[in-house]
């Protein structure tokens, strides 16, 4: 079987017409399709339009059309609908009538049902992320702006919370955990306070402090908690969320920032707990850094986070592009880039670009009745704006997305890029195809000797 690699300029051609003569397979970074990182709780099971698609075409028909052509006719054959004005001075959209999701309305749900996510639906198992903090401190204003697509001027009118508050999203995101919302007026020393059932299997505990009150008090309640937290299972990740800091100005954040690092390390360091390591985020649910954030806390508990990494280096550094991002559409929270620096102005400029392909989609991309998805095979887009930049998005799954930022003579050379996209799509197919088999079948594979293990990074490795 022939080996289909990222493209070049010189050789995308030759490289095509190998692939229709070969039924090409995908050469993955590492060395072949089978040097994968081993599966874990949070794979998605139904990630792309796989069984559960082919099943619903058997049924019937559907509305927008190109669904039986190959991915390849796909990638070189989309319909472009222009769309005037706006930020941009040109924005193409490519936008299908297929299915998957319920229509637009106050929130977009992509994967509805019982969704396409993994963990076979057995909320026990999967990974879980505490926001923890006092009251008033924003912890539901998060959950509910990073997740339900509430506007963040409606969260002034949420009541507090009293109980905890299990949340899944599961069923409308490619990330696969539950956020618990506590209370913040829940005494960690009250006896039927189950503290190690909690703690216990948590991925990751984000503890919000508010910067626009007097945080003492919050410092001393985060210490007992990730004290607590960490002598339980000291693998959990602490994140500590700096909030409402849009009210401050740049030096006052920076000073703020830094006197809750000192103060909250210092205490640690006197418990004696050093290794116990806790990350900072200055966030606001009035802009992008809460989503950004997120994407970072989420990003950690993402074990094949390497190999995706590695994947966009090898796209972006063939294709001529200067960042790259692997978008969750539903929440905007980016799962994986590149290796260069994130720069917040970029971030913010595609995730504004999901809004608007997914608001221009809803009107345009539903069936007359609204039905349909506004997010499915046939959706791309093309922002070009003013400053030379040209911001390209595309479909990967039907809840991931890779928006690209590149240089308008870049974009000349789109039949590579699209090229390029098509082998880094399948090679993002592949990668939880191999993970989902594996972790299938990782019963089987432990009672027979004389089997390869993998590492993290998915180089092969004896069996101890």
């Amino acid at each position: 079987m022939a080996a289909l690699q990222f493209g070049t300029a010189a050789g995308v051609a030759a490289a095509v017409a190998a692939e229709e003569e070969a039924g090409a397979g995908l050469a993955l970074p590492g060395g072949g399709s089978g040097g994968l990182p081993p599966a874990a709780e949070s794979f998605p099971k139904d990630f792309g339009y796989g069984a559960e698609e082919e099943e619903e075409q058997g049924r019937g028909a559907r509305g927008g059309g190109g669904e039986g052509r190959e991915e390849e006719e796909e990638d070189e054959e989309e319909e472009e609908a222009g769309v005037g004005g706006g930020v941009a001075g040109e924005i193409e959209l490519g936008v299908g009538g297929v299915v998957l999701g319920a229509p637009c309305g106050g929130g977009l749900a992509l994967g509805s049902g019982s969704g396409g996510v993994g963990g076979g639906g057995d909320s026990s198992k999967q990974p879980r992320i505490l926001l923890m903090g006092l009251r008033r401190s924003g912890k539901s204003s998060i959950q509910k702006v990073v997740f339900h697509k509430m506007s963040p001027n409606e969260t002034l009118f949420l009541e507090s919370t009293n109980k905890i508050y299990k949340d899944d999203v599961s069923n409308s995101s490619f990330v696969n955990f539950q956020i618990w919302d506590f209370p913040g007026q829940m005494d960690f020393f009250d006896p039927t306070f189950d503290y190690e059932m909690i703690f216990r299997g948590t991925g990751a505990l984000i503890y919000v402090i508010d910067a626009q009150d007097d945080y003492m008090e919050a410092l001393t309640r985060l210490h007992i908690t990730v004290s607590k937290a960490y002598k339980i299972n000291p693998e959990m990740n602490f994140e500590v969320f700096i909030h409402k800091v849009d009210g401050l100005s740049d030096d006052h954040k920076i000073e703020t920032q830094r006197d809750i690092h000192q103060r909250a390390n210092d205490d640690l360091g006197d418990a004696g707990l050093e290794r116990l390591h806790l990350s900072f985020y200055l966030t606001s649910i009035y802009d992008h850094s809460i989503f950004e954030a997120f994407s970072k806390v989420v990003q950690k508990l993402i074990p094949q986070l390497p190999t995706l990494e590695n994947l966009l280096n090898i796209f972006i550094s063939n294709s001529g592009i200067e960042k790259a991002f692997l978008f969750d559409v539903v929440s905007k929270i980016y799962i994986a880039t590149d290796s260069s620096p994130v720069d917040m102005q970029s971030y913010e400029l595609c995730c504004d670009m999901i809004d608007v392909v997914i608001d221009v989609s809803c009107i345009y991309g539903l069936k007359e009745d609204g039905s349909g998805s506004a997010y499915d095979k046939e959706s791309m887009a093309i922002i070009k704006l003013n400053n030379t930049t040209v911001l390209y998005l595309k479909e990967v799954t039907k809840f991931l997305a890779l928006v690209c930022i590149l240089r308008e003579e870049s974009f000349e050379r789109k039949g590579l890029i699209d090229y390029n996209f098509h082998c880094f799509r399948k090679a993002i197919h592949e990668v939880f195809e191999v993970g989902i088999s594996s972790h299938r079948s990782c019963n089987h594979q432990a009672n027979i000797p004389g089997l390869k293990a993998v590492t993290h990074n998915g180089t092969p490795r004896n069996a101890v």
